[in-house]
């Protein structure tokens, strides 16, 4: 039999696309060696709508954000399993200046969505330092993307359109209408690889950035139900909370360092008033790109040769709305973003080759 599409990689990127492929009805194989160490499984699975540290509205939020909580909601029925867990964010503000801006923006409908109060002194008093208040989101929270990985991965063997394998690039032969695996072809091949991306021979000419994040899990004195974030987040997980994250574009190794712990201890002291006990210490490689936009598309030659990948750390949100799009580019003809179709830098893929 013909199948429709390989999957290749089964991690935040690979699993929505798999869900969406299925529920149009695409013949798939989803192809992953499960790793232990992949940069979805130590993901902290933050959604936020307003990051960074001018505090601004998360790129596409308006699309992403309702569409992310649909998702996963769907998939929880389907899954028998509950992964998504909306919390409300909490970032202190840092001056009176970015008090007073926030109270101006609190009328306009921009971020009216997302925007639960705008406070003027503290809410937290004995847990955070906000002595100028601070701005409580909502419409975010985290996703167990474990949780979500393994139920997905039950479902697909359920499906029986799951494969335990790791790729072998000279099995693989491109064709002009379809590739082959072993004794099995399908109409085009997607690789969704996370920060194995790099070293894909069809789309090493794209420019990943992929980035290098470490968290702590902890046991604090004072147990919270709201993130607090600024500078780093802390993420109330039952009566632990995770703490996170650093960015190391140098080491992309998965082994964990002296320098992180104490930069995390910095910034959470800075943060935070109480005390806790570090449990736990992980590193992960964050699958990023140059212009902090996703790869999405087909490769400039091969047709049957076509990337999901590139999310970097914010792949909770962006994975849905743009495995939604790829579906209906590859089964229905529809455009995709242009900001996130690799077609952006075809040209580099000229330049290699000449």
């Amino acid at each position: 039999m013909l199948l429709d599409f390989f999957i290749i990689g089964q991690g935040i990127a690979g699993s929505t696309l798999a869900w969406h492929l299925i529920e149009k009805g695409a013949n798939i194989k989803v192809i992953d060696p499960s790793k232990e160490h992949t940069s979805s499984r130590a993901a902290a699975g933050l959604y936020n709508p307003i990051t960074g540290r001018k505090m601004v509205k998360t790129w596409m939020a308006d699309q992403l954000f309702p569409y992310l909580e649909d998702f996963y909601a769907s998939v929880q029925l389907k899954s028998g399993q509950a992964f998504l867990h909306p919390l409300p964010i909490y970032r202190p503000f840092i001056s009176l200046e970015e008090q007073n801006d926030w109270h101006a923006k609190a009328d306009n409908k921009a971020f009216a969505p997302f925007v639960k109060r705008v406070a003027s002194k503290s809410l937290y008093p004995d847990a955070v330092n906000d002595p100028w208040g601070g701005i409580l989101l909502q419409r975010c929270g985290y996703l167990d993307v474990p949780a979500f990985l393994e139920a997905s991965q039950r479902y697909f063997k359920m499906q029986g359109v799951y494969q335990k394998a790791q790729l072998n690039f000279r099995q693989l032969k491109v064709q002009k209408d379809h590739v082959q695996l072993g004794n099995e072809k399908a109409k085009a091949i997607i690789f969704c690889e996370g920060p194995e991306g790099v070293n894909n021979p069809h789309f090493q000419w794209l420019p990943f950035s992929p980035v290098k994040g470490e968290t702590l899990t902890v046991r604090p004195e004072q147990p919270h139900s709201v993130v607090f974030n600024r500078g780093i987040f802390v993420l109330p997980i039952g009566n632990l909370s995770k703490l996170g994250s650093t960015y190391n574009h140098q080491d992309l190794t998965y082994t964990t360092t002296r320098e992180a712990r104490q930069y995390l201890i910095e910034k959470f002291d800075k943060l935070c008033k109480f005390n806790y006990e570090i449990i736990e210490q992980r590193a992960g490689v964050r699958p990023a790109t140059k212009d902090r936009k996703p790869f999405v598309g087909m490769h400039p030659e091969q047709k049957t040769l076509l990337i999901f990948n590139g999310l970097g750390t914010k792949g909770v949100s962006l994975a849905p709305f743009f495995a939604k799009q790829l579906t209906e580019y590859l089964l229905d003809g529809q455009d995709l973003e242009e900001a996130v179709n690799i077609k952006r830098f075809y040209h580099l893929y000229n330049s290699v080759l000449t």
